[in-house]
């Protein structure tokens, strides 16, 4: 099977790539390779897998020097033309959007970046997959769609139009998008609302980077809201697991939904959304003891009021999903954060 994945420079995205390599697949990868953070940790992950960033010019194909079922694009996902010409010469037969512009805050500040890759971006997607039909499109969507929501555990079967930032508002204006070209095209997807993914390879904005970076730093860490929060934070080892156990499991439509009572998760169209979290939230101030157990040092800690576009809490109800592939995620904190700060010390030789 020929799959492409989009943000194979990203974290997400290049541990998708190893799981898909190992399963026998043949991936393309594709990236744009933007300076929302340390360029050199994307250029490094690319290394990992075979890929020299060095000698890459936009619109090139590279070859893996690992690994002969992997190639490697640098693309921007607003390019409509080359994004065309790319379908029409790979001839995909399953696509993983896992480009966007990432990152709650950065929204209340950047919100033009987010509208260009996270619509105009997911938009070619899907007229590629239009007129270059594929057997499934696989993207992602995010928890922070369900924004104002406070019945817990988040459904994908509850109502999600009250998003608290802007970057919510275009990962739930996707899942529009993916509908809508579902119903009129017959283009099959499967939206995927990750929840406070972590672990080696990790983004530099997310909350583990930081605090471990702060802490050996001997730094003091902000803490939102006065530590009152919880999040449902999901290893990527079972992100990539579910991702690569859905890849074969394209949508068809469901036979027994209701106009009279719409199920927001499906459709009569080929259209399906899933949760992928641990199903177990923990504490922020939890999460920190962890990090300080296993670095083997206590945090200076900065308590601060909560930001804008948080949440307080998230929960994942991923029993659906679990029907589905037959698989829930396996990896606790401990375990997952033990991984990354051993993957951090060895990374930046701390």
């Amino acid at each position: 099977m020929n799959v492409l994945v989009t943000g194979t420079a990203g974290f997400i995205g290049y541990h998708t790539v190893n799981k898909l390599l190992s399963s026998g697949y043949r991936v393309t990868g594709l990236d744009h390779l933007n300076t929302y953070y340390d360029v050199n940790l994307k250029y490094d992950r690319l290394r990992e897998t075979g890929i020299d960033p060095e000698s890459l010019n936009t619109g090139e194909v590279a070859a893996s020097a690992t690994n002969d079922n992997y190639r490697f694009v640098r693309m921007d996902l607003q390019d409509k033309e080359q994004i065309f010409n790319l379908f029409e010469s790979e001839k995909f037969d399953v696509v993983i959007n896992l480009a966007a512009q990432a990152g709650v805050r950065h929204s209340l500040t950047h919100p033009q970046e987010y509208i260009d890759y996270n619509i105009t971006g997911f938009l070619n997607i899907l007229e590629a997959c239009r007129f270059h039909p594929v057997r499934h499109l696989i993207y992602a969507s995010s928890s922070s769609v369900y924004g104002m929501n406070t019945r817990m555990p988040f459904s994908v079967r509850q109502n999600v139009d009250h998003p608290v930032s802007l970057y919510a508002a275009t990962k739930k204006s996707n899942e529009l998008m993916a509908h809508t070209y579902a119903h009129l095209f017959g283009v099959p997807s499967t939206g995927l609302r990750f929840f406070t993914v972590y672990g080696p390879w990790g983004r530099p904005d997310m909350a583990l980077f930081l605090f471990t970076k702060a802490i050996l730093e001997g730094k003091p860490i902000d803490i939102y809201n006065h530590g009152k929060m919880e999040r449902d934070f999901t290893y990527v080892d079972d992100i990539v697991e579910s991702i690569s156990r859905l890849v074969p499991k394209e949508p068809s439509g469901s036979n027994t939904w209701s106009g009279d009572q719409p199920d927001p998760a499906s459709s009569t169209a080929p259209y399906q959304l899933f949760n992928i979290g641990h199903n177990s939230p923990v504490s922020l101030m939890d999460f920190i003891r962890e990090i300080e157990r296993a670095i083997g040092k206590e945090a200076v800690k900065n308590y601060m009021d909560m930001q804008p576009g948080d949440v307080p809490k998230t929960w994942a109800d991923v029993s659906d999903l679990y029907d589905y592939i037959d698989y829930s995620p396996q990896i606790g904190i401990r375990e997952g954060i033990s991984n990354f700060i051993n993957w951090y010390r060895s990374y930046y030789r701390k």
